[in-house]
C-alpha cells in the first residue's frame, strides 16, 4: 500500500512531532506498511487488525492536508518520441497539478492504467478520464469539432500535443507568462495569444504527425527539413546505436525542453510584441481616410506586426478587402510601401506596385514613375520604397490609380 517503505516511513517521522497523539503509537516501518487512510468521520486510523481512535476529525483533517501527496504519472509511449508528445507532457508540466509529475514511458496497458494522465498511446480518447490518444481510426477531432466557438480557419486532425492544447492551452499560456512575466492576461489577449500559437505552432506540429499534404496533387518545389518537429527527432538515437539505447529517458527530456523552449518563446512574442501592435494597426485603420481619400492606404505610427490584426479588425468594421497598401516608415531615408497580402503568409496582394516599376531601382525607377525619391520596387511588385514619406504616398496613390495589365 505505501510504496517506498523507507520513503514512506521518513515521511511519517516528519509528521509525528506535529500531532503528539500519534507518538504514543508503536511506530516503525511495519506500521508504516500497515498505516491506513484517515476516515474522519469515525475519527479513526485503521490498522491491519485493530483499530483505535487517536485524534479529533480536526486533527485528521490538517494530518491528511500535511501528508506529501502522492506524485501524479503522466503516461506516454516507449521508444521512439515525437514532437507531439513531448510537447504535451512539457505543456501539462506547465501547469500547477502536474508541475512535479512523474513521466512513465510505457505501452503496457496495465502500467499506462495507473497513470493519471496519458498522452499519445492508450487507443483512447476520452477526456473525463484524461486519455488522449489519437492514433484510433475512430478519431477525426480537429480543434474546430471540439472547441466551435473558436472558429479556427484549420481543420486538421489533432494530434496529442492538439488535444493538450485543445483543452489546457489557455491556462498553460496564463501559467507561463505569469512564471516568466509576472503579469496576468485578460480575457482578449489570452483568447487571441492562444488561437495564434494554435496557428503558428500546433496546427503545424498536428499535421505533420498525422502526415497531413501541404497541398493537393503534384510534387513540392522543395523539401523543408528544419521544422520543429525535424528537429525534436534528433534527439532520438540512430539506427545504428545499441539496443536499448543509452540515457533514453534523458534524451526525452532534453527533447522536451528543447521543444518547451520554443512554445515558451512563441507564447512570450505573441503576448510581449505581437499583441500590443493591435492599437497601432486599429489607429492606421481609423485614420486611413485622412491619408487618401480611397480609404485603401494606411499608414503606421510605427512598424509592427499588422497582418493578422488587420485581418480581424477589418472584419470588427465591415471593411473587409478595402486597404490595399500600408506605408511605414523604416529607418533614415527609408520608407517603405507594403501591399496588402489576400493572406498573412501569402505573396498574393489584393493590389500589386504598378507593373512597370518591378524589379526597378534608384534613378531609372525615379524616371519610369515620375516620382521623386524612388529607390525599389521589388521584382513581384509587393514591396517598394521612397526617400520620403510624401514620396511613398505618392507611390501608393499612382499604384493604386494604376490599371492592372
Amino acid at each position: 500500500m505505501c510504496g517506498n517503505v523507507n520513503e514512506m516511513f521518513t515521511r511519517w517521522r516528519l509528521v509525528l512531532p506535529v500531532f503528539p497523539r500519534l507518538s504514543a503509537v508503536p511506530f516503525s516501518r511495519e506500521y508504516c506498511c500497515l498505516f491506513g487512510k484517515v476516515h474522519s468521520k469515525h475519527r479513526e486510523i485503521r490498522y491491519a487488525n485493530h483499530s483505535r481512535t487517536i485524534m479529533s476529525s480536526e486533527e485528521a483533517k490538517r494530518f491528511k492536508d500535511d501528508l506529501p501527496e502522492a506524485r501524479l504519472k503522466i503516461g506516454t509511449h516507449n521508444g521512439i518520441f515525437h514532437c507531439d508528445e513531448l510537447l504535451a507532457c512539457f505543456m501539462l508540466q506547465q501547469l500547477p497539478q502536474y508541475a512535479t509529475a512523474q513521466i512513465v514511458r510505457s505501452r503496457d496497458n496495465k502500467v499506462l492504467d495507473e497513470c493519471d494522465i496519458v498522452v499519445d498511446v492508450g487507443g483512447t480518447f476520452d477526456r473525463s478520464r484524461h486519455r488522449y490518444d489519437h492514433h484510433q481510426g475512430t478519431f477525426n477531432e480537429t480543434l474546430n469539432s471540439l472547441r466551435p466557438e473558436l472558429n479556427s480557419p484549420w481543420n486538421i486532425r489533432l494530434s496529442s500535443a492538439g488535444l493538450v492544447y485543445t483543452y489546457f492551452g489557455e491556462e498553460v499560456i496564463r501559467e507561463v507568462v505569469k512564471r516568466k512575466l509576472r503579469v496576468e492576461l485578460d480575457a482578449d489577449c489570452l483568447r487571441a495569444v492562444y488561437r495564434k500559437v494554435y496557428d503558428g505552432m500546433i496546427c503545424e506540429i498536428d499535421a505533420i504527425d498525422n502526415g497531413v499534404p501541404m497541398f493537393e496533387g503534384g510534387e513540392p518545389q522543395y523539401n523543408i527539413t528544419s521544422h520543429l518537429s525535424a528537429r525534436a527527432g534528433k534527439y532520438n538515437p540512430v539506427w545504428n546505436e545499441p539496443e536499448p539505447p543509452p540515457e533514453d529517458m534523458e534524451r526525452f527530456e532534453r527533447a522536451k525542453a528543447y521543444v518547451g523552449q520554443e512554445f515558451e518563446d512563441k507564447v512570450l512574442y505573441y503576448v510581449k510584441s505581437w499583441w500590443p501592435a493591435r492599437d497601432i494597426v486599429r489607429r492606421a485603420l481609423a485614420n486611413r481616410s485622412s491619408i487618401h481619400e480611397s480609404g485603401a492606404i494606411l499608414e503606421l505610427d510605427q512598424f509592427c506586426p499588422w497582418k493578422e490584426h488587420l485581418y480581424e479588425l477589418e472584419k470588427e468594421l465591415d471593411v473587409v478587402g478595402q486597404a490595399k497598401y500600408v506605408i511605414y516608415f523604416n529607418k533614415a531615408n527609408d520608407w517603405r510601401i507594403i501591399c496588402v497580402p489576400l493572406q498573412s503568409a501569402s505573396f498574393v496582394c489584393r493590389k500589386f506596385l504598378a507593373k512597370p516599376w518591378r524589379g526597378v531601382r534608384d534613378d531609372q525607377l525615379v524616371t519610369v514613375s515620375g516620382i521623386e525619391g524612388a529607390t525599389f520596387c521589388h521584382q513581384t511588385g509587393f514591396i517598394g520604397g521612397n526617400l520620403t514619406r510624401e514620396g511613398a504616398l505618392r507611390m501608393a496613390i499612382a499604384s493604386l490609380e494604376a490599371t492592372e495589365e
